[in-house]
């Protein structure tokens, strides 16, 4: 964690009490003191006591800082969101210590007061140019595609063979990474929860074969920490825009910077046979000529041998989106129920084989 100064603490407290401040003392609260204390040795925190006048009244405040760890911490996002919970709050429940601010560090090391917002936004910059999705629909519907078609899905390839190159080594973040597939709100479980339970070609005992295979590729994976690497983490045709011929842009990057490799494969992957399966019922030229292209692309700049060893759980996760009522509500039946077959097929494979797809498509 970054140092802060007793300096920027004096120039934050002036401006937020509108006083002059004379600090006094500035310790660590650390636990250590035995007793009752002492039997809770980790905290999620690193808490420190300024001890100060602010003006004529003597005050003490703790400031707390998050530090990272394994339980739901590990993303700087999670430590935010940790604070802007206790900020809101605090003060709801009666008895309890208030909390008086929210704060950022800044690159300068200043501390600035974030205490009156309400809401965070993101702003970002436009970029013109056409969903690659609206390349994956006019296939679909014209069953033709050009040498450029071609290129773009090499290009993809290339693309996140480039990114994953990049590892970190971070067994804690791996396992939240896992965790997050399975059980978090936008993985598996929080897809097989949005399923109605009356649905002919996803009843509910599917559903739940889903999630405990799914679980037991998490404990097969959770060795394999040095897998982490940079992803997008949504690598899907809606958040693609080609701007002019290969030239792209890739937008909406979700859940955190590292993760599986299989992730971004996998969500790519899968459209080209989704929008096949909108066409023809199985995986099928033009759209199998794309996907054998994107997988040759990755494959060869990225001679990652572990990749299919461990795309399984991430496949059936992206069958559920694609298979979803909520997400997809136009998609029909037959489409749906063989999207789901492939998630709990493809996740009792030891080795995924991308030339087998419409095998994985089979019933038996």
């Amino acid at each position: 964690m970054v140092k802060i100064e007793a300096l920027d603490l004096k120039s934050y407290l002036e401006t937020r009490f509108g006083d002059r401040v004379e600090i006094d003392d500035i310790r660590q609260l650390t636990g250590k003191a035995g007793g009752a204390d002492a039997l809770k040795q980790f905290g999620y925190g690193c808490p420190f006591l300024v001890a100060c006048r602010i003006g004529d009244a003597r005050r003490r405040l703790v400031f707390h800082r998050i530090r990272p760890n394994a339980f739901g911490r590990e993303r700087e996002e999670d430590r935010v969101a940790a604070v802007w919970l206790d900020f809101r709050t605090f003060g709801r429940l009666p008895r309890h210590v208030p909390a008086v601010d929210m704060l950022i560090h800044t690159r300068d090391g200043n501390l600035k007061s974030v205490r009156d917002a309400d809401e965070m936004l993101l702003v970002t910059d436009y970029r013109a140019g056409r969903l690659y999705a609206e390349d994956l629909v006019r296939i679909r519907d014209h069953a033709t595609i050009t040498s450029l078609d071609i290129r773009r899905a090499e290009r993809l390839g290339a693309y996140l063979a480039k990114i994953h190159r990049k590892k970190r080594c971070d067994p804690a973040l791996w396992r939240r990474r896992l965790r997050d597939l399975v059980g978090h709100g936008e993985g598996i479980m929080g897809l097989t929860d949005s399923y109605p339970a009356d649905l002919p070609y996803a009843p509910p005992g599917h559903l739940r074969s889903i999630e405990e295979l799914a679980n037991r590729w998490r404990w097969r994976l959770k060795p394999l920490s040095r897998r982490l690497s940079r992803v997008h983490g949504d690598f899907h045709p809606f958040n693609i825009i080609f701007e002019e011929a290969d030239r792209f842009w890739v937008l909406d990057r979700s859940r955190g910077e590292w993760g599986e490799p299989a992730d971004d494969v996998s969500c790519l992957a899968i459209n080209y046979l989704f929008f096949s399966l909108q066409r023809c019922g199985r995986l099928d030229r033009p759209f199998a000529d794309l996907h054998a292209t994107f997988w040759d692309s990755y494959r060869v700049a990225a001679s990652d041998e572990g990749l299919l060893g461990a795309i399984q759980p991430w496949f059936a996760w992206r069958a559920l989106v694609l298979a979803s009522p909520v997400w997809y509500p136009d998609l029909d039946t037959e489409t749906r129920g063989k999207l789901l077959r492939f998630a709990r097929r493809v996740m009792t494979l030891k080795r995924y084989d991308p030339s087998k797809v419409n095998r994985y498509l089979e019933t038996g």
